[in-house]
């Protein structure tokens, strides 16, 4: 698993052992940022399920503010810091070890990019888009990401927010929200 470009190109980045993190894989993840790539420089991005930390990681490769992690496992958390240090991005990131719910409700900042890549099939990707919309934690003109299994059906969200186009790999499937000003 390796930064795909910007300032930190070619990082390999640790990852955790076991089945319980499934990072994204490499083709998905330069369609990602393919998708995205005119929306992050600048930008305070929110990566909710961080996992290894590699999106939000590519995220300041590229040239984002600043880069909030949460993680609910400590171990999960712990990996994240120590592959933000690799790549040199301390001074540009925050990582929370706490569940995504209470991180949601209880932030007082906006985000312009939020990364939802939670286990797949665990209903946690619905609650948390609900969750974000409900309390607005996008900025405006800002966008979400969502990665989830090809044949999970997301929903509309209320205004501002509009759903946008799915984008199909396989059996995965990226879907954007956009939040209108």
């Amino acid at each position: 698993m390796r930064v795909i470009t910007g300032t930190a190109r070619g990082r390999k980045l640790k990852e955790l052992q076991g089945m319980e993190t499934r990072p994204t894989t490499d083709k998905v993840k330069e369609s990602l940022f393919n998708i995205i790539q005119f929306d992050i420089e600048g930008r305070r991005v929110l990566d909710l399920f961080g996992g290894t930390g590699q999106l939000g990681i590519e995220c300041l490769s590229r040239g984002a503010a600043h880069c909030t992690f949460v993680d609910i496992r400590k171990e999960a958390a712990a990996l994240i810091r120590d592959n933000v240090a690799l790549c040199g991005f301390t001074d540009r990131a925050r990582v929370v070890q706490g569940d995504y719910l209470s991180f949601l409700t209880g932030s007082r900042e906006k985000f312009d990019l939020i990364l939802l890549d939670p286990p797949y099939a665990s209903g946690l990707l619905e609650k948390a888009l609900e969750t974000a919309a409900g309390i607005d934690i996008l900025s405006e003109n800002g966008i979400m990401v969502c990665e989830s299994a090809a044949e999970t059906a997301l929903p509309a969200l209320s205004m501002p927010y509009r759903k946008g186009k799915d984008y199909r790999y396989g059996k995965i499937k990226l879907t954007v929200y956009h939040r209108d000003a």
